[in-house]
């Protein structure tokens, strides 16, 4: 089978040649229009990531959301890609699920949401914009195909090559991050929250993890390096959602690990820096204490406000809207507001068009309302419950290489982050697709739980066997 598949991509190669030869003989003018040609590399692009679906789909798919979202060059043209590569990654991953020989069979989760998405298409018909929203719950139903199918086959059979791609992304992310924050002064995320949401949500958790399953010097050099210009930008962004994500996710990691010590070398080195910055430079402690307490504290708002005082606007008014249509909400995705309307609004919301809410939690009962968020609770439900589950199997072997412990401090810290922040079932945000895809890789991964073997191999002690933790799926 793969012999005819080289010798028939082989044949193609000087046909399809001897087409676009022909092409610009006759059509001169489709090689002249930069639609053209950037529709035609999208193409190549697309049949290049689909050929080598398990390896390189996943990566593309969230370039694709990354660069729709930062402030890097063409990325109005990202935001017509992105739910290309998303529609095109849950239909051909659905195909592939399907030939997988030992596939994993759907479960409560995805019974579940799709009952979201069917929830959020009800909610669509009350909203001022139907299209809009219709649109949004749309790219729900694509995510969630793509996390219960696409995603399920990239991993499938190839757990260690996912997860070590995984942890070279999030290094490299961090190295290019503090390259055009700290040298070039260039913000790729746009704005400060967004940095923060990226570094405390994704890059601090799984290159501390990275860190600690690292075996050899250099390796564990090099990720405590990134780790170390990680946490730098996370702090620099003053985001206090993503600070705060990202601490309980340090410490939920500690816990499960059963890690008390290394729990308190960090908080010993932190107040250790601490200290030594406010007896060497006193006058700069100062300012930094001031800084931090207007900044990251109470962000710029009256000390007599309280901590939330930049969030009690945003979720004063999400409450008015829930109050006046609290059934079946202002449509999923949508607002009871007028704006314009810009040229690419069916692949991205106009700016003006939806305003902050603070919570993704108030933002989705506004939303689809008391009725329609039913199953989005129960969603999230199952979600609390499997990190949980999977604490609890981690906590019993404390070995930190197991592979749904990523997937655990990314799903902790996400729903952490989204108390403060409203992206949690913003479709278009990449933060939200890289979520939900390892909300749903963490339903396939569990540990097997240690047990004492009947008669082990010579010299091999029954609990090393025991201690040692597998990742399964779910069919096993």
């Amino acid at each position: 089978m793969n012999s005819s598949a080289r010798i028939f991509g082989l044949l193609a190669i000087p046909v399809v040649l001897l087409i676009l030869l022909y092409a610009a003989e006759t059509r001169p003018g489709y090689f002249t229009n930069f639609n053209y040609l950037g529709g035609l590399l999208l193409l190549e692009i697309m049949v290049i990531a689909i050929w080598h679906y398990e390896r390189w789909y996943f990566a593309l798919l969230i370039l694709s959301f990354l660069w729709a979202g930062s402030n890097l060059p063409m990325a109005s043209a990202g935001n017509v890609v992105r739910w290309v590569f998303l529609a095109a990654g849950a239909v051909v991953g659905l195909v592939k699920w399907g030939k997988l020989e030992r596939r994993q069979h759907f479960g409560a989760i995805h019974f579940i949401a799709l009952l979201c998405v069917l929830s959020a298409a009800v909610s669509s018909m009350v909203s001022s914009r139907t299209e809009m929203a219709l649109l949004k719950a749309l790219s729900l139903f694509l995510l969630f195909l793509y996390g219960s199918c696409g995603v399920r086959v990239a991993m499938a059979g190839r757990e260690g090559a996912f997860f070590r791609g995984l942890l070279a992304a999030c290094e490299t992310v961090s190295y290019l991050s503090a390259f055009m924050y700290m040298v070039l002064g260039f913000e790729v995320f746009g704005n400060p929250n967004s940095l923060g949401a990226v570094m405390g949500v994704v890059i601090v958790p799984i290159l501390l993890w990275g860190v600690l399953i690292s075996e050899d010097r250099n390796i564990r050099q090099r990720r405590g390096l990134a780790l170390c210009l990680a946490a730098y930008l996370l702090f620099f962004s003053l985001g206090r959602a993503g600070i705060l994500a990202a601490a309980v996710a340090a410490s939920i990691l500690c816990l499960v690990l059963r890690r008390q010590k290394l729990f308190l070398q960090g908080a010993f080195i932190l107040i250790f820096l601490v200290t030594v910055v406010a007896v060497v430079q006193p006058a700069k402690f100062d300012g930094l204490v001031s800084s931090f307490t207007e900044d990251v504290i109470y962000k710029g708002k009256p000390v007599d406000q309280g901590l939330l005082g930049s969030r009690k606007s945003p979720w004063k008014q999400t409450a008015d809207v829930i109050r006046e249509s609290p059934w079946f909400g202002s449509g999923f995705g949508t607002d009871m507001v007028s704006a314009p309307t810009a040229w690419d609004s069916n692949f991205r919301t106009v700016e003006e068009g939806n305003r902050e809410h603070g919570n993704s939690y108030l933002a989705l009962v506004q939303f689809v309302g008391l009725a329609g968020v039913i199953p989005f609770a129960v969603l999230l439900g199952l979600v609390v419950g499997r990190i949980v589950r999977v604490s609890n199997s981690i906590w019993r072997t404390a070995d930190p290489r197991n592979y749904a412990l990523p997937l655990l401090l990314v799903c902790i810290a996400g729903l952490v982050h989204a108390v403060f922040e409203d992206w949690l079932f913003a479709v278009g945000y990449y933060l939200s697709v890289f979520f939900w895809t390892m909300v749903f890789l963490l339903f396939d991964l569990q540990v097997r739980p240690a047990e004492q073997p009947v008669a082990y191999a010579s010299g091999v002690p029954p609990a090393s066997i025991a201690a040692r933790p597998v990742p399964l799926t779910a069919h096993q």
